[in-house]
């Protein structure tokens, strides 16, 4: 028994130490309780989490930039998904600097709310969501769009944006005092608004 308690140890803290660089699938591990190597707490809300990682530091400087701070602290539950800093580098040429700008500050604003949706997921509810929905489920998100997710030939969980665009939850279930967060590999954009 001391063995066993010794080596999941062992385990946890060498996927701390090192972290993950593929997409996990919820089902076959079970949900993960930490993001590797970011110090996120249970306790913490959303950004006082964001602002401890380094992995998720473009969101959490375009949540401060778009003022919505307040919204990521309020008592939820949200449940939230963040593309990885590397994501942003995906987007077209020169969107993210443009995101930067103040004449955008209504555009950033759509693009990060649509990250998330409230109440409280894990990924064994979108899971069954999808399985509920033969395949595909569909939830709003704070920003009142659609985000639609699947389930891949990998097992991974696929959100899909309303331009068709896919991101693989890679990290998953990482609990945060006022809901949940989840790790994405790209950024989710909705469609754009005719004003």
């Amino acid at each position: 028994m001391k063995n066993l308690i010794l080596l999941a140890a062992l385990l946890l803290l060498g996927s701390t130490l090192f972290g993950q660089t593929k997409a996990v699938n919820p089902k076959a591990i079970g949900p993960l309780k930490v993001v590797a190597g970011d110090g996120m707490l249970p306790a913490n809300d959303i950004v006082k989490n964001l602002a401890l990682s380094q992995d998720l530091s473009v969101f959490y400087n375009f949540l401060k930039t778009a003022n919505l701070a307040l919204t990521f602290q309020s008592r939820g539950p949200i449940t939230i998904f963040v593309p990885v800093n590397g994501a942003f580098q995906n987007l077209p040429g020169g969107r993210l600097d443009s995101l930067m700008k103040p004449s955008h500050f209504w555009e950033l604003t759509r693009i990060l709310s649509y990250h998330a949706i409230p109440g409280w997921l894990k990924a064994k509810d979108i899971e069954k969501q999808i399985n509920k929905n033969k395949g595909m489920a569909t939830f709003t998100t704070l920003t009142g769009n659609k985000l639609t997710a699947k389930i891949d030939a990998n097992r991974n969980i696929v959100l899909i944006d309303e331009n068709g665009g896919e991101s693989i939850i890679n990290r998953f279930d990482i609990e945060q005092n006022n809901g949940m967060l989840h790790v994405v590999t790209k950024v989710l954009l909705p469609k754009a608004k005719v004003i």
